[in-house]
């Protein structure tokens, strides 16, 4: 019996062997933080990228933050912010979003978020995300004005994630993303991955910090009947000839995100919680930012943020979004006995560099 402390079920032995690889995560994490100087913001690659549907956001929790929240977002909204907050949620949780993107322009997001709890430390998910763009008249160059018949874009994806929570403390997250984009005649598909992790620590899991490493897959090229023209046969013979054109192949808009942020609590009623957070954009130029959040019983927050580019260029190379976002969000518990079961709407509004920014609205169920 002398030696039972030292056998392999020894729960002394599991806890120092959960420790080392807990360390190994981080440490992974910040080399891979440190080793991404092909990451760095680079305008000349400025425009290079494509499915850029992966860098917007339909959920206006998130939104409200400019999405800068990734050391401390959690539940469905995390698959599109930081998959290791994932299984920060407290048995099954449902979000549906809705953005009015660049008001003006009659484009919305519609977005699905389903998380659900697996074992005591994980959690799975599901995402999809759409785009409608609307009816678009279709143009040829005998009828330039419209032939009388319309046509709408056909963008989405699909995502499933896992996420696991060491003892309360680190969450590590991946999750695998198929993209689909298309009309009647061309389409496109292809796979992305996201990976993350979040370190909880402090008296009262205070201070959080978070690494994001989103959109790494397979180039995506466009094909379809409709990339086919016609035109005359080799050496005059006289008839014409079908062709096949080749659409170039394009990357995905990779980021890395590193965020951290700390709550100030004053009993069991207020919480005001100040965040940073660092983009770095293989295909753009980097983003810095802020923000702020102030919960009361966690039944009413407010939070705000201001997101800068670093080294901006001209203005026809300034993002879309930079400046100020805003948001609020309203609970109501279900349950006398849990706090965290509870319905919640969610308000998010963001200010654009051209037309009249964009709206996001969204309800929560927590279960």
């Amino acid at each position: 019996m002398a030696f039972g402390a030292f056998r392999p079920e020894s729960p002394l032995l599991k806890k120092d062997y959960m420790n080392k690889l807990l360390y190994l995560i981080l440490s992974i994490a910040f080399m891979w933080a440190a080793a991404q100087p092909a990451m760095a913001g680079n305008p000349d690659r400025q425009g290079e990228a494509g499915a850029g549907q992966l860098l917007l956001n339909a959920f206006p929790r998130s939104a409200g933050l400019h999405s800068m929240n990734t050391s401390l977002t959690s539940g469905a909204e995390a698959m599109r912010i930081n998959i290791a907050g994932l299984s920060r949620i407290n048995k099954t949780e449902v979000v549906l979003g809705h953005a009015l993107y660049l008001q003006g322009t009659d484009i919305s997001l519609n977005a699905l978020g389903l998380a659900q709890r697996v074992g005591d430390k994980g959690a799975f998910g599901i995402s999809l995300t759409s785009i409608n763009f609307g009816d678009i008249a279709v143009t040829t160059e005998d009828q330039p004005e419209g032939t009388g018949t319309n046509f709408s874009p056909s963008f989405f994806n699909l995502a499933v994630g896992y996420s696991h929570t060491f003892e309360n403390k680190v969450s590590v997250g991946v999750l695998f993303r198929g993209i689909s984009e298309s009309i009647q005649d061309i389409n496109s598909f292809g796979f992305g991955i996201d990976a993350g992790v979040q370190y909880v620590t402090g008296p009262q899991d205070n201070f959080k910090f978070g690494i994001s490493l989103r959109n790494i897959g397979s180039r995506m090229e466009y094909g379809g009947q409709g990339l086919s023209t016609s035109g005359p046969s080799p050496n005059n013979g006289g008839y014409n000839l079908t062709y096949s054109q080749r659409a170039a192949d394009f990357e995905l808009p990779s980021t890395l995100d590193i965020g951290l942020s700390y709550d100030f609590l004053v009993g069991n009623i207020h919480r005001l919680t100040v965040l940073g957070n660092f983009t770095s954009n293989s295909f753009s130029r980097d983003q810095v930012g802020g923000g702020l959040e102030y919960s009361l019983k966690d039944m009413f927050m407010i939070r705000g943020g201001y997101r800068y580019e670093l080294d901006p260029g001209e203005d026809f190379e300034a993002p879309i979004y930079t400046g100020l976002s805003a948001g609020a969000t309203l609970a109501v518990p279900l349950s006398k006995e849990n706090k965290n079961v509870q319905f919640a709407i969610d308000y998010a509004y963001r200010a654009t560099r051209v037309w009249d920014g964009t709206h996001n609205i969204g309800i929560r169920f927590n279960i």
